[in-house]
């Protein structure tokens, strides 16, 4: 059975950019907007800096989180259920 992307994340995804704004408020509304748009709604902001430039701007998107129900752990092939591993193409 072909597995998703998120299928294969083992806990969250960070994204980092330079954001054009004004604040470091607009930078935050910004990057979860953005987040939450994407489907990905446990997000934390974890850096912010404003610079002459703009905000430097780095949040996480948690697929799980410590304690969830892990899909890995009750695939009906048993792939992960046994500390084995699935092979990443690309």
């Amino acid at each position: 059975m072909e597995m998703g992307f998120a299928e294969h994340v083992l806990d969250a995804v960070d994204i980092e950019t330079l954001l054009k704004c004004d604040t470091e408020a607009d930078a935050r509304r910004m990057v979860i907007e953005w987040l939450k748009s994407l489907g990905l709604n446990d997000v934390d902001v974890v850096f912010l800096e404003h610079t002459p430039v703009g905000t430097r701007v780095r949040a996480r998107a948690y697929l799980y989180r410590p304690g969830d129900r892990y899909p890995w752990l009750s695939r009906k092939d048993g792939a992960r259920a046994e500390g084995g591993s699935v092979a990443c193409e690309g």
